[in-house]
């Protein structure tokens, strides 16, 4: 609803902390046009604003990397980190240890994440870090002229017209296995599943790994292509029907009786899933990677939220670690004193 202003006319919809949609926006975005990360982009910016989440309490961070160029397009009040390849999850889990307070997204790609960046991946979803970790998945790596990524499908060709003859890291698959506590896939060009997914995230307490399928218009949209936006709209394969209520809003049901699957976020959210696959269940875990291993065999790319676990400790859970954020703490705190170190020493001899 649009708010009043002195003269009669109306002004730009405010969000429930009083902030107009312009408030998250970015840069102007210098990828190619129809790239489907600036999608993603977008619905980033819709689904902090909808959530009313405090731009200067969100930390981005990104490795290298068309799609680790994101985050310069949206929220440019909040802080960022443009790391090394491949090595985010690192550097990500460092800046969450020093402020755990802060709302964390990453933004990688099938390259940053799942060839260079794939030892320090592992380790964050084992650990359940508690961020939002986003793969722009192309399956192509851009900035180096198209050569397959280690999410190319078998069998999906090259605008020159090699044939990919190595089978795909599923990305979710392995996310599941390893420890992460929400993980879905969606389309860049499916407005409605990302923004509820994405709305999803912000209110989960731990990893959220989505793999986002973004069309490289470039290198990786033409016949042959598995990951190009035809293919995708041919193909895509829901599993569910996904919607938020934030615990702001006001709770309305339209779904018949038996057929929704509610999961409580940590903040009093609410995530439905409207089941469309018979009998799904997004919290049995061994049914999750095995209904990611038959779509493989049918040669199906399947979207929506595969797995969620809001009852596992998270990292900071693990650690025990303070509520004030370790940053903020006196040097009297956080530095043994000599007596300590001492007593070390002792110890040693």
């Amino acid at each position: 609803m649009a708010t009043a202003i002195a003269n009669g006319a109306t002004g730009p919809k405010l969000n429930h902390i009083g902030l107009p949609v312009v408030e998250y926006r970015g840069g102007k975005s210098t990828l190619c046009a129809g790239c489907g990360h600036n999608a993603i982009s977008e619905r980033i910016i819709d689904a902090m604003f909808e959530m009313g989440v405090q731009p200067e309490r969100v930390m981005k961070m990104s490795g290298i990397g068309c799609s680790s160029k994101s985050p310069a397009y949206f929220m440019n009040r909040s802080h960022s980190f443009n790391s090394v390849h491949g090595r985010m999850p690192s550097v990500s889990t460092g800046a969450i240890l020093a402020n755990h307070t802060m709302t964390t997204i990453g933004v990688s790609g099938d390259g940053d994440t799942a060839s260079i960046g794939m030892g320090q991946f592992v380790h964050l979803l084992r650990r359940n870090l508690p961020m939002i970790y986003i793969i722009e998945d192309n399956g192509v790596y851009g900035l180096t002229k198209g050569q397959f990524s280690a999410t190319a499908d078998l069998g999906s060709k090259l605008k020159t017209g090699v044939i990919n003859d190595l089978p795909a890291i599923d990305t979710c698959a392995l996310a599941i296995q390893l420890g992460a506590t929400f993980v879905g896939r969606s389309f860049s060009g499916d407005k409605k599943q990302l923004l509820a997914m994405l709305k999803a995230a912000i209110a989960h307490k731990g990893t959220v790994m989505l793999d986002v399928i973004s069309p490289c218009v470039t290198f990786n949209d033409h016949e042959g292509s598995t990951k190009s936006y035809k293919f995708m709209q041919e193909n895509d394969e829901p599993i569910n029907e996904i919607g938020f209520v934030a615990s702001f809003d006001d709770i309305e049901v339209d779904y018949d009786s038996g057929q929704v699957y509610d999961v409580e976020m940590h903040d009093g959210s609410s995530l439905r899933l409207r089941k469309l696959l018979e009998d799904y269940d997004p919290t049995d875990k061994a049914n999750a990677v095995r209904t990611l291993m038959e779509s493989h065999a049918s040669n199906e790319i399947l979207t929506g939220v595969f797995y969620i676990n809001t009852e596992q400790p998270t990292f900071i859970d693990l650690l025990n670690v303070v509520d004030e954020p370790l940053a903020t703490l006196p040097e009297s705190l956080t530095r043994p004193p000599k007596s300590a170190l001492d007593a070390l020493m002792a110890n040693l001899r």
